[in-house]
């Protein structure tokens, strides 16, 4: 019998909340204003100061923020808007829920975003918007991206929930652009464990956003009050704010930590595929670096060679897991979903999204992982494709 202990487990991404956050809740939570308040505002204060003074408005999660984008943006019924197959079903979910038709354009096999140069042939006179997914963290060419914009008349709605603190150019994503959606749930950079912003482009669209998140309500004087258009509950609690106010104060050392791990991933998997000779593989990794795109290492995910091993992609997870490393799919292609299937979409249509779709692994990755803990989970991954490795 060993005595060995076995290793923790390392899930596939694990938030950071030190004690002075968890104190900050409490006093929160024995101030007695809980629901949206000062710390709100204090919140909203500090993330436009992070993106250049632009309004923002924060709401309960990612998914209100790109539905109320596309409101502020007027997209509605009989409207088309373009966007990836390869994202949260939250993306398409929401077009679908303002009355207008997503339009699904393949996606470029190395930075699994949207394939820019595809995106001319999808526009249509019914073409409203683009709504390009940062996956991962890694921006699209934006140059290109709102050149396109530009010369067809299209609103572009940044579905960044994954890319808080990347760049374009030395530019903060959010600082530049049109309607940019951040999301702060669990699993992100910046977490307020649910949440998310808008980034707006003037007072006018701020002040509708409010009235869109809160039963279109406008407040006058001490009680006055109208409300003249359809509107949600999408309002972030200072509970939720608060978090979000001490995340902001660490997230340069998050993403210096991330890419760091991101670079030492790099350097072991491409060590590694030499050492145990299999470079034959074709196991794809992320961009490492993309002109002018600087990634915030949201996940780090690898392309698993399926045809060239005897197991499925559940397989492989299932090892790892047993193993003590946690894995996850992000994301399915969102063609393939019945759903999507119903309304006539079809994965075909898109092959490179669904190929990666089915074959996409995200790997552990998260601010309070160790250099170690890479190198096990790359071995833990190399020894299982060696394992069911077709011969040849």
């Amino acid at each position: 019998m060993s005595d060995t202990a076995p290793l923790p487990f390392i899930p596939f991404t694990q938030p950071s909340f030190d004690e002075a956050t968890i104190a900050a809740v409490a006093e929160v939570l024995r101030s007695g204003w809980v629901t949206s308040g000062p710390k709100l505002a204090e919140f909203e204060a500090a993330l436009s100061a992070y993106f250049g003074n632009r309004p923002v408005r924060c709401f309960a999660n990612g998914t209100a923020t790109m539905k109320i984008a596309l409101q502020v943006a007027g997209i509605g019924p009989g409207d088309e808007v373009i966007t990836t197959p390869i994202s949260w079903v939250a993306t398409s979910n929401v077009i679908l829920s303002v009355g207008a038709t997503p339009v699904f354009v393949d996606i470029d096999p190395r930075t699994r975003n949207i394939d820019l140069d595809k995106v001319t042939a999808a526009i249509t006179s019914k073409t409203r918007a683009i709504m390009p997914v940062y996956l991962a963290g890694l921006p699209v060419n934006m140059d290109i991206l709102y050149a396109l914009a530009k010369e067809n008349g299209l609103r572009v709605i940044e579905d960044a929930a994954q890319a808080f603190g990347s760049e374009w150019k030395g530019q903060r994503i959010g600082s530049i652009g049109d309607l940019v959606s951040f999301s702060f749930q669990a699993n992100k950079n910046l977490s307020t464990v649910e949440g998310g912003c808008l980034v707006l482009n003037n007072a006018d669209e701020a002040r509708l956003a409010e009235k869109l998140r809160l039963q279109g309500l406008t407040r006058s004087g001490m009680d006055g009050m109208d409300v003249d258009m359809l509107g949600g509950k999408d309002n972030l609690t200072d509970v939720n704010a608060v978090i979000g106010l001490h995340q902001l104060k660490h997230i340069a050392q998050f993403h210096e930590k991330r890419t760091l791990l991101a670079a030492h991933y790099f350097t072991v998997l491409n060590s590694g595929l030499k050492q145990a000779n299999l470079l034959g593989l074709e196991l794809e990794l992320p961009v490492q670096s993309d002109g002018e795109s600087r990634s915030n290492w949201h996940m780090f995910q690898v392309i698993l060679p399926l045809e060239q091993l005897t197991v499925d992609r559940a397989h492989i997870m299932a090892d790892l897991k047993e193993q003590g490393i946690g894995t996850g799919v992000h994301y399915p292609a969102i063609t393939g979903f019945s759903l999507y299937q119903q309304k006539g979409y079809r994965p075909s249509d898109t092959p490179i999204a669904a190929r990666i779709g089915k074959s996409i692994l995200t790997l552990p990755l998260f601010p309070g992982m160790s250099n170690l803990d890479v190198e096990r989970v790359v071995n833990a991954l190399l020894g299982l494709l060696a394992k069911y490795r077709k011969s040849s």
